[in-house]
């Protein structure tokens, strides 16, 4: 059984930095592409950052380029997302989410895509 638990959200002042972490179980997950969406009080669930398989390509949305960073640790089977001068406009549930759609350097940016999902955990940036 697949399971992606994540961790490291909480509530932190506007410019402040929190470090997501995902930690999968039951795939091989050095096959996966691993990514990061987010979902807003009200809106649509939206793509944050994917790292393909090796760590040889990422792909971040332009909302959060420059202050966020993906990483993994095959190792670990742990997949990160480091978030440096958070807004207030970045609250949301944080999901992590795994693909084996593509191949070694694919970074899929959508949902359906995305075969396997965590719970999510909540990040609030206050002002």
């Amino acid at each position: 059984q697949v399971q992606l638990v994540e961790s490291g959200g909480g509530l932190v002042q506007a410019g402040g930095s929190l470090r997501l972490s995902c930690a999968a179980s039951g795939l091989t997950f050095s096959r996966y592409a691993m990514a990061w969406f987010r979902q807003a009080p009200g809106k649509e669930r939206e793509f944050v950052a994917v790292i393909s398989w090796s760590s040889d390509t990422t792909n971040d949305a332009d909302s959060v380029k420059g202050r966020f960073t993906i990483a993994r640790d095959n190792a670990k089977n742990t997949v990160y997302l480091q978030m440096n001068s958070l807004k207030p406009e970045d609250t949301a549930v944080y999901y992590c989410a795994a693909s084996n759609s593509g191949g070694r350097y694919s970074v899929p940016r959508s949902e359906a895509l995305y075969n396997h999902w965590g719970q999510g955990t909540q990040v609030t940036v206050s002002s």
